[in-house]
């Protein structure tokens, strides 16, 4: 293993790229989304409140799937995308892990915020009305502030789950943690134990930094 150090960090560089891309993409989709779950048009709420439930409840592997094999049916590729930063290639199969994970992603995150947004006093709404505020306003000034911080820990664990759920990716050859796991044990038989271990903690180190960064965000919010 200490051989293919060069792999390993490689594998996990991978997959704190699409972490942290697909991460802020499913949190700005996903607050999108929840500003239309709670709108006041109805249209726009029933249609998100249905996209929502109809992805949340479909299997990772399939969104993954849909952009890998039938979108490019229908004309929808990702062959633009051909970005090179060192050791690293972003190309195809990235972008569809990326849009995959984004939108799988974002329908938790709308959730998680949602469940903020419902903690916020009614009265602060009606406050922000009275005062002459449109809705976009109210969400923006008063409602969104308050839901972010009440939803921190449902968010972090969006995220640790965005985290793990980027090991999907190896399906489709994004040289990501996992994929570079399978390619070690499939080359060095007799060290397998000891490549799982080293990828194991890995994956361990980076949960804990993730959760470590979320308790001390809600520690200072609630002291703020």
């Amino acid at each position: 293993m200490s051989n293919n150090l060069d792999l390993y960090f490689e594998g996990f560089g991978y997959t704190i790229a699409l972490f942290l891309v697909a991460g802020v993409a499913s949190l700005l989709l996903g607050t999108f989304l929840c500003a239309l779950r709670v709108g006041p048009v109805a249209v726009l709420r029933g249609a998100a409140a249905t996209y929502i439930t109809v992805v949340r409840n479909t299997p990772l592997l399939i969104v993954f799937f849909f952009f890998g094999f039938v979108a490019p049916v229908f004309g929808l590729t990702f062959n633009f995308v051909d970005v090179h930063l060192g050791d690293f290639d972003f190309t195809e199969f990235f972008s569809i892990a990326v849009v995959s994970l984004s939108l799988y992603t974002s329908t938790f995150v709308a959730e998680a915020i949602r469940s903020g947004v419902n903690a916020v006093e009614l009265g602060q709404a009606e406050a922000a009305r009275s005062i002459g505020l449109t809705f976009t306003g109210t969400m923006r000034e008063v409602i969104l502030p308050q839901a972010f911080r009440a939803s921190v820990p449902p968010l972090a664990s969006v995220q640790i789950a965005l985290l793990k759920n980027t090991s999907v990716a190896a399906v489709f050859g994004v040289a990501e943690a996992v994929n570079q796991m399978r390619s070690l044990t499939n080359n060095f038989g007799s060290e397998r134990l000891g490549i799982f271990i080293c990828f194991a903690i890995g994956y361990i180190v980076l949960v804990e930094v993730l959760s470590l960064g979320a308790n001390r965000l809600e520690r200072r919010w609630r002291i703020a």
